[in-house]
């Protein structure tokens, strides 16, 4: 099995249903289909919008090889991970990772995989607008999000 993984990083939103049916549209190997939405919190009403700036052409690049990595690790029909970037209001949706695959342990290990390389090497940098409309600010990298990107050596 192998797959060839979509990519796009874009500013307007995703349909999560289409995407999925685009990924098992005529296919009859695809046995499991794990997806993963990540949304946009509004950190319990003090998170108005969450901006997200990126490094064109290098984002694309650094999911794509990712993206591959996974498409090499596990036995994959399918693979599409989409990223958005611009200023994101609280409760829209800024990521989707979608994993097909014959079986469900490779579908659900490869968009975990994904996730946990999206959140530590993927170059995003979020700023943070605040609902009280004091100052934005940047959001640092997590060791929690390190250690979960280790485990995969």
């Amino acid at each position: 099995m192998s797959c060839k993984p979509l990519i796009r990083v874009q500013a307007e939103d995703f349909d999560p249903a289409a995407e999925a049916d685009r990924l098992t549209a005529g296919r009859k190997d695809v046995g499991a289909l794990v997806s993963f939405i990540g949304l946009c919190r509004d950190d319990g009403g003090k998170l108005a919008a969450l901006e997200l700036e990126h490094y064109p052409g290098m984002a694309e690049t650094e999911i794509g090889r990712i993206a591959t990595q996974a498409c090499g690790r596990w036995p994959l029909t399918g693979l599409t991970v989409i990223h958005r970037f611009g200023k994101i209001p609280a409760g829209d949706n800024i990521v989707l990772v979608i994993a097909a695959s014959s079986h469900r342990r490779a579908a659900f290990e490869a968009a975990d995989f994904l996730m946990d390389f999206l959140k530590t090497r993927a170059p995003f940098w979020k700023k943070e607008h605040l609902a009280s409309g004091t100052a934005d600010t940047w959001v640092k990298a997590t060791e929690i999000d390190d250690a979960a990107a280790e485990r995969w050596s």
